[in-house]
């Protein structure tokens, strides 16, 4: 029977009920846990011992060497972090060697293929799904460090299932998603957990452990065009609900949990969806049964977060490994057996850096000659600059280099409505600030440099919105600004993403002119909107280019959604960029750069 998420989580929530497990038995807390030499929590008394480590990484993002891609260098931050699966391949043998790799396992939390030009290469320029195509990097990375299991992220989705079905043929370890149900049946799409057993020296019983996968629900808003009607992603805290006295009933003595889902229990889709998108301490919280939580899907650093289930009392430990593989999160399980069966004594979460690991010269030769091939690719040249153009402002001034964004996506939509019976109408188009370092330097144009500008996989739909609609969608990008009063002073650090509300979800709007006026509140800011020189009427009508992610509801804009759509492309904005500036040759701002917007306090520029 179908679990009634609002009966689960107001039930659990209100009275904090209990659900009998079938099988299995249940972590203790750390602070009632029994110590590795003492008597144990179940018998009283010594009892055989088993020590497990299970090691996670997540939202690796195609990274596998210390390198930028988009700076042709090593990568390198202000923290000074170091990245990619050959270190993380390093962590993990010098954990197998301090534990024994008969002590140890290696998941995954998600987002592997997506992310840098080396995962776009071997989606688009030289894709895995050709004939005799090749094998992707991260499978062979991943296969060689010796993986158990892998969460799906939501990322895993954004170059079609077709092409993440061909990835998961390449892989020597099951892609786990239990809620990635298919949308006729219902009926899991991919593995839901993974089980392995661990031999214990002098014991008849070896010690199980469950790896239980999860995905992103907003896959479905994220992804719809390549998922919608062929899968659905229920919410996780239903499906863990489903799966943990399942893994039990086989007989884990060990479940861990691997979400592709962060901690903080918000979501970004408003109410476009009936589930929670951070909800792994929700999982936690909620649902008993489970040791550990591999987190992911927040790009957070969390050595060790301790959450209570509410209907067991007993702990659960999570931890996050940042991204990138700039950190592998470490779960230390102890075990007794008593009674007949192995049960979890306690359980400690901590983190190893990567900084503190080379690359292991065996993945590097693994992947230099896939690695070398991207980077020839990034650094062709497609035109020349007149002057450099920097996104270093661009989150508080209309800066020419977002202009080239959004003129290249008017060109596309106008061209591809042309003859249609929306050709007539105006078009304008959205663009985001997705990076405050990206530059497009005077002189040599290379596809690296317009990669850096555009990051994202996203693809060009255009939608039709009325004039009253679109200043709604304006007075939403607007609330990125705090609130200033006229004549205070105007700190550049402080203005912008207020409520937490990241770049990628600031809009530029092109076509139209209008003022921000941050002295007044949200949602009353957006004045002297016009276009062609006149006020927009609240019944006229535009076209709106504009990226996928927000046409199918990211970052929850109004209206955008549910508007109709007229044309939508395969071929990423990115890609049509490099064309762009490939035809023009020279890439000018006189080509490109518009006076749309500027902040203003009561009428009176800002800058």
């Amino acid at each position: 029977m179908a679990l009634d998420r609002r009966k689960f989580l107001r039930k659990s929530a209100v009275t904090g009920a209990g659900v009998a497990l079938a099988g299995g038995a249940m972590g203790v807390p750390a602070a009632q846990a029994a110590p590795v030499d003492g008597p144990s929590a179940a018998g009283g008394r010594p009892g055989k011992r088993f020590s497990l480590t299970v090691m996670g990484s997540t939202d690796l993002h195609g990274n596998v060497f210390n390198w930028d891609y988009y700076k042709d260098a090593q990568f390198a931050d202000a923290a000074g972090n170091a990245l990619g699966l050959a270190r993380i391949s390093s962590l993990v043998k010098e954990v197998r060697a301090e534990k024994g790799a008969g002590r140890t396992m290696l998941i995954d939390a998600g987002d592997t293929i997506q992310g840098t030009p080396l995962t776009y290469y071997y989606a688009k320029v030289d894709p895995i799904t050709a004939e005799g195509g090749p094998v992707h990097p991260m499978a062979r990375a991943m296969n060689s460090i010796g993986y158990d299991a892998v969460a799906l992220g939501n990322h895993e989705f954004n170059y079609g299932i077709e092409l993440l079905r061909k990835f998961e043929s390449q892989c020597d370890f099951p892609l786990l998603g239990a809620n990635a149900v298919d949308a006729t049946t219902l009926k899991p799409a991919f593995p839901p957990y993974f089980l392995k057993s661990f031999h214990v020296p002098g014991s008849a019983r070896p010690v199980k452990v469950a790896v239980l996968g999860l995905t992103n629900p907003g896959i479905a808003i994220w992804d719809k065009a390549y998922v919608q009607g062929r899968l659905k992603f229920p919410g996780l805290e239903e499906q863990t609900a489903l799966w943990v006295p399942k893994l039990r009933a086989m007989g884990a003595d060990v479940v861990i949990v691997s979400a592709h889902s962060g901690t903080s229990g918000t979501s970004s889709w408003s109410d476009q969806l009936p589930y929670v998108e951070n909800s792994a301490a929700n999982v936690a919280r909620l649902v008993p049964g489970i040791d550990a939580i591999l987190v992911g899907h927040a790009h957070k650093e969390i050595a060790e977060l301790r959450v209570v289930n509410e209907r067991s009392g007993r702990e659960v430990v999570l931890s996050e490994p940042l991204m990138w593989g700039e950190r592998l999160s470490l779960f230390d399980i102890e075990l007794v057996f008593a009674k007949g069966r192995w049960s979890v004594e306690s359980v400690r979460a901590s983190l190893r850096d990567s900084r503190d690991a080379a690359e292991d010269p065996e993945i590097v030769a693994l992947l230099q000659e896939q690695h070398d091939a991207v980077v020839e690719y990034v650094n062709q040249v497609v035109g020349t600059a007149t002057v450099t153009l920097t996104t270093a402002e661009a989150r508080y001034k209309d800066e020419p280099i977002i202009d080239l964004i959004a003129k290249v996506q008017e060109d596309v939509v106008r061209a591809a409505l042309a003859g249609t019976e929306y050709a007539s109408l105006p078009v304008v188009a959205q663009a985001s600030p997705f990076s405050r370092t990206s530059q497009i330097p005077a002189g040599e144009v290379t596809i690296r440099d317009l990669s850096s500008l555009y990051v994202y996989d996203n693809t060009l739909v255009a939608k039709v919105l009325t004039g009253a609609q679109l200043k709604d969608y304006l007075e939403f990008s607007a609330e990125y600004y705090a609130r200033v009063a006229p004549g205070a002073p105007v700190d550049v650090d402080a203005l912008t993403n207020a409520g937490n509300r990241p770049d990628y979800a600031y809009d530029y709007v092109s076509g139209v002119r209008y003022d921000i006026d941050i002295a007044q509140p949200a949602g009353s800011r957006i004045r002297n909107l016009t276009f062609e020189g006149a006020p927009v009427a609240a019944d006229a009508r535009f076209v709106l280019a504009v990226n996928n992610y927000r046409a199918n509801g990211g970052s929850a804009y109004p209206h955008v959604a549910s508007a109709p759509e007229v044309w939508a492309e395969s071929t990423e904005i990115r890609t049509r960029i490099a064309e762009w500036v490939t035809a023009k040759g020279v890439l000018d701002p006189e080509d490109f750069a518009s006076v749309d917007w500027r902040l203003t306090r009561d009428g009176v520029p800002v800058f």
